[in-house]
């Protein structure tokens, strides 16, 4: 996909999730190197990265990292590899990375109970002057 900066990684996040909301939210406030560009999966830029990277929609509980040209990743690898690029105390879960795989069943059980404990938007959010150039 021509269209994508080649020098950022991209978050595709549920855009009417309050908790992937606020997971965006901290993403951007302790990413200093300017590393990351957000698109909701719900978008037309969304639905057109999951079908070039070969993910379908319906199969899409999940955040996704995806490094254009490069590889893209799911739940909590992706969380990991995200965590390793932040400026916070986070970044300590980035040296679990080796284990990522194993930690699916408690991201899974999170992201199937989101809604019911964070709640969900009527559409997505929309960002700030400030703000829009982080999003595709």
């Amino acid at each position: 996909m021509e269209n994508l900066p080649k020098d950022k990684k991209i978050i595709l996040f549920d855009g009417v999730c309050n908790l992937c909301d606020a997971s965006v939210q901290f993403i951007i406030k302790h990413d200093d190197k300017d590393i990351f560009r957000f698109v909701a999966i719900q978008s037309e830029l969304g639905t057109q990265i999951l079908k070039h990277i070969g993910v379908k929609t319906e199969n899409t509980d999940s955040i996704i990292l995806y490094e254009p040209g490069i590889a893209y990743y799911f739940k909590a690898e992706a969380a990991m590899r995200i965590a390793k690029e932040l400026n916070s105390w986070h970044k300590i879960v980035s040296y679990l990375t080796f284990t990522g795989k194993s930690f699916n069943f408690i991201y899974d059980f999170v992201a199937k109970n989101r809604y019911k404990w964070y709640g969900k938007k009527e559409s997505c959010m929309i960002p700030t002057p400030a703000l829009k150039s982080k999003f595709l």
